[in-house]
Order: structure tokens, then C-alpha cells, then sequence
């Protein structure tokens, strides 16, 4: 019996071990934020398939974000789907988020509804180092015309991220992925995605 308690305890050490790195990691990214008042622009190698450069910090239920934000309108805000996916969305004031349903509606919702029903508790929104939101008026106008109308809904071809990106650049290319949208949005706003917890 002394095997799995063995490999329980390196386990556990592990687990230790990871979080503190990435705690360590996320104190940096956020001590890089403060020497760019008016926002990190994106590093000249963007144009490589690596996003790393797109986003400097990824929401997350696990580890804290020490920046609070607070969403403007147009805003883009998310939150997580069974610890894998993220589930995305607007902000159009008056504490009501449009998103894009898994039944195909897109429909206008509080924020305690926005995470009803998913794993993530947390609301984050899309910022640049400052904390100021990437946001779009005009995009917020168009999700606004779309709410109560319906789209063929697909996981990966036509989600809550297509929804998003068609809001906010409509007539572009097809994207699937949150990580796709991320890239895509840094490169409209040229300044790196900083995905802090959303004061709401």
C-alpha cells in the first residue's frame, strides 16, 4: 500500500509546485502591465502562429487576477465552460450581457445568468495593460439588432466566438476558437488582451 500514497504525495507536491509557478508567472505579467501607461503594443513577432505574444494573461478560475475591471459598453467579457472551453459575450450596460445561446438565440442576460449553468463563476473582460476595456460601440449596436433572432448554432463552426468577432468585424473570415478571437482582437486594437476579472 505505500505505492499510491507515494504517488499521491508526488501528486500533490506537483500540484503545489505548478500553481506557484504560474502565481509567480501572473505577478510578473502584471509588474510588466505597470511600465506601459498607455498599453502594450504587440511585439513585432505577432505575425508568427504563436499567440503568445496576442494575449498576456488568459482568464482563469484557478489563479487570481489582481486587476479588477469594469466593463464600458461593447465590451467583450467571458467566463469558463467545464474547465476547457470559455463562453463569450457583450456588455451593454445596465448589467446585461448579449450572448449567443447553445440553442442558437441570442438573447440579452444578467450576469448571474451568463454563468448559470456553466462551470466558471467568474466574469472577465478583455483589457489592455492599463485595464481599460477593448470595446466597440458599434459593436455593441449590432449585437443589440440581432437579440431574439436565431442562428444555426454549431460548437466549432458557428459559436458564441463567431458571434462576437461578426459583431465586432462583420463580413471577415469565419473564426472558431477562443484562442483565434483573442489574436484577432489584439491585432484590431494592436495591444495585447490582458483578461482581467470584471467588476459587476
Amino acid at each position: 500500500m505505500p505505492i499510491p500514497f507515494f504517488w499521491l504525495g508526488a501528486a500533490a507536491v506537483s500540484a503545489f509546485a505548478v500553481k506557484e509557478l504560474v502565481s509567480e508567472d501572473r505577478k510578473k505579467q502584471q509588474q510588466q502591465r505597470l511600465k506601459h501607461p498607455n498599453g502594450k503594443p504587440l511585439n513585432k513577432d505577432f505575425a508568427s502562429n504563436s499567440d503568445t505574444s496576442a494575449v498576456a494573461i488568459y482568464p482563469s478560475e484557478l489563479f487570481n487576477t489582481e486587476q479588477i475591471a469594469r466593463p464600458t459598453i461593447g465590451a467583450i467579457v467571458c467566463c469558463g465552460i467545464g474547465g476547457v472551453l470559455d463562453h463569450t459575450g457583450i456588455w451593454i450596460g445596465d448589467d446585461t450581457i448579449i450572448e449567443l445561446g447553445g440553442n442558437g438565440l441570442i438573447k440579452p442576460v444578467s450576469p448571474a445568468r451568463f454563468t448559470q449553468e456553466r462551470s466558471g463563476k467568474r466574469i472577465f473582460v478583455a483589457c489592455d495593460s492599463t485595464a481599460t476595456p477593448l470595446a466597440s460601440e458599434v459593436a455593441a449596436q449590432r449585437a443589440i439588432a440581432q437579440i431574439y433572432q436565431y442562428r444555426d448554432y454549431h460548437l466549432i463552426e458557428n459559436n458564441c466566438h463567431q458571434f462576437i468577432w461578426q459583431c465586432i468585424q462583420p463580413n471577415d473570415e469565419p473564426l472558431t476558437t477562443f484562442r483565434e478571437l483573442n489574436k484577432r482582437m489584439a491585432k484590431r486594437y494592436n495591444k495585447q488582451v490582458y483578461w482581467d476579472l470584471c467588476q459587476v
